[in-house]
């Protein structure tokens, strides 16, 4: 069996064709859903449900947003009773794509192998003299 609705807020349009008087926002809670949405035509179409009274807030205000009111024509929606509009998780960056593993061809320079002992090594080569031209 249904609930009886308990009043919960309050949404006031102070701009547009429908200002006028606050619109009441009514909750209906079940065994496992709670609804939130006015009783009052044409915005009786945007109901909120969750869970918690907290996430049905917040599914109303998202839903609230999606109406053809702007920001600046309405206030609120003020909330009684404690409820404290809990707002979804977001939802994480997706991780960059790692390259396909690909064969590890080493990246150093090239260097000649430097002798461990100078006994086992070869001796110094003297560099070759540079001639002067003839004039």
């Amino acid at each position: 069996m249904d609930s009886l609705p308990e009043l919960v807020g309050t949404v006031h349009i102070i701009l547009g064709p429908y200002r006028g008087n606050p619109i009441a926002l009514y909750m209906c809670q079940d065994e496992s859903t709670c609804r939130i949405s006015p009783r009052i035509y044409p915005w009786n179409q945007t109901v909120g449900t969750g869970e918690t009274p907290n996430k049905a807030a917040a599914d109303f205000e998202a839903r609230w947003k999606e109406t053809d009111l702007t920001d600046d024509m309405y206030t609120g929606p003020h909330w009684e009773g404690g409820i404290k509009p809990e707002k979804p998780k977001p939802v994480p960056p997706p991780k960059p794509a790692t390259p396909p593993a690909a064969k590890a061809v080493p990246t150093q320079e090239t260097k000649p192998p430097t002798p461990k002992s100078p006994a086992l090594s070869d001796p110094p080569q003297p560099a070759p003299e540079a001639k002067d031209p003839a004039p």
